[in-house]
């Protein structure tokens, strides 16, 4: 199934995507939770009312006519891995990572699938990554590679969009991947058993209709199940968390020279058996 966010008539509503159109969960579903992330914690027992209307119902609006948002707009935490494509590795000149290399972005990073991003007014050095995101689906700590599938809610798009002066001035990546509206994911949330491997999924970034990025998850150097487990040691993870996998190469930085995002280009993120996110560069205006 997929699994939307969007507004329509200025209100936010959950959504069930069915063919070119969109299944109201809010008119169909009564006791129906609040939120992305009250669905997903209460999935159990509403997953199985929300596959019936899948079968039953006919979409009540086309997608076209309503508005996508973030399908999760406000996670409770969003973390992030780098170094993770073997491709990517080699362009930055570092070497592979013998433990994995975690950075979280704040939530107020998060953007709606086809919402302009913002140039900041404090750099210059602006950077696409494309991205399979993990939708967390359990509250769970401690869970094994073996069992991480079991905790996973679903996956969506993403763009780990990155302000590289920023992000390289000290040895945290924090700051320069937090800047607001710079983790666009969408357009929905596809679930797990729907997807199926995750580690089987061609992914690539188009700027302005160019071919940036073109890889596949299988060249995951750490891939998405020892993701949840190394995290997990950590940290109790809960649903509707989302971690970012990690992106390709073919970022703009290792370009030479480099190819920094400006106003005006269109940016896609496409993933295999997900779909795809676009957005357009827009300069940010301070008041």
């Amino acid at each position: 199934m997929k699994l939307v966010t969007y507004s329509e008539a200025g209100a936010a509503k959950l959504g069930l995507v069915k063919n070119d159109g969109v299944i109201d969960l809010g008119r169909h579903l009564a006791g129906l939770p609040s939120g992305m992330i009250g669905l997903i914690t209460e999935w159990d027992r509403v997953g199985p009312r929300v596959r019936e209307l899948a079968e039953k119902l006919p979409a009540d609006a086309p997608l076209s006519s309503v508005h996508l948002l973030a399908p999760v707009p406000r996670p409770g935490k969003i973390f992030a891995i780098g170094l993770n494509y073997a491709d990517h590795i080699k362009e930055s000149g570092q070497p592979t990572p013998q433990h994995q290399t975690w950075f979280t972005k704040a939530v107020t990073s998060i953007n709606g699938p086809f919402d302009p991003i913002l140039l900041s007014t404090a750099s210059k050095m602006i950077d696409y990554e494309a991205e399979l995101v993990i939708v967390i689906g359990k509250r769970c700590k401690h869970v094994s590679k073996e069992r991480a599938a079991e905790v996973v809610f679903g996956y969506t798009a993403g763009n780990d969009v990155s302000v590289r002066d920023w992000q390289m001035r000290s040895g945290q990546w924090v700051i320069g991947k937090s800047f607001d509206t710079h983790a666009p994911i969408g357009p929905w949330i596809v679930t797990g058993d729907e997807l199926g491997d995750p580690h089987t999924l061609g992914i690539r970034c188009l700027v302005n209709g160019d071919v940036r990025q073109s890889s596949n998850t299988r060249n995951l150097v750490f891939g998405v199940f020892d993701q949840i487990e190394h995290l997990t040691q950590a940290m109790t993870l809960e649903p509707g968390d989302i971690l970012f996998t990690g992106t390709p190469g073919g970022v703009g930085a290792a370009s030479k020279p480099p190819r920094w995002l400006v106003e005006g280009d269109k940016v896609r993120v496409e993933i295999d058996r997900i779909g795809a996110i676009e957005a357009t560069m827009k300069a940010e205006t301070t008041t």
